[in-house]
């Protein structure tokens, strides 16, 4: 599933570690690094493997479907850009693929229960949330 959104909040940064990640959410596609020496995936991208050192990674594309671990629902805004989104959820995921990420959920948050990925696309970078 696909919306977009009138205001955008402040655009992140791709570095070298997670331009790739960023490039394919702006296609609608999930990618996260695979260990070269272990083959696990993780997230967020860094320069090296944080479960055996290896700094070799290989980009992999995964479906971003799995459960969720835990959540909070956050009612204060942070940033003058998600003042009119108070309260929303953000999640930590465990995906199907084998990594942990976090994101903001749409919809009613329940440990255990299954997401699906979400892209929101914010004019020059998209974003990954779940539902």
């Amino acid at each position: 599933m696909t919306i977009s959104i009138a205001a955008a909040p402040p655009a992140p940064v791709p570095d070298q570690d997670s331009a790739p990640y960023w490039a394919a959410l702006r296609e609608h596609r999930v990618q996260l690094p695979a260990c070269a020496s272990c083959a696990r995936r993780h997230f967020p991208p860094v320069p090296a493997c944080p479960y055996c050192g290896n700094p070799e990674t290989r980009w992999e594309e995964v479906p971003a479907t799995g459960s969720i671990y835990s959540f909070i629902t956050v009612h204060r805004a942070f940033d003058p850009a998600f003042a009119a989104d108070v309260p929303y959820v953000i999640a930590t995921v465990d995906l199907d693929a084998g990594a942990r990420m976090v994101g903001r959920l749409t919809g009613v948050p329940a440990v255990g229960a299954r997401v699906a990925p979400e892209f929101v696309d914010h004019g020059t970078w998209t974003e990954l949330r779940f539902r």
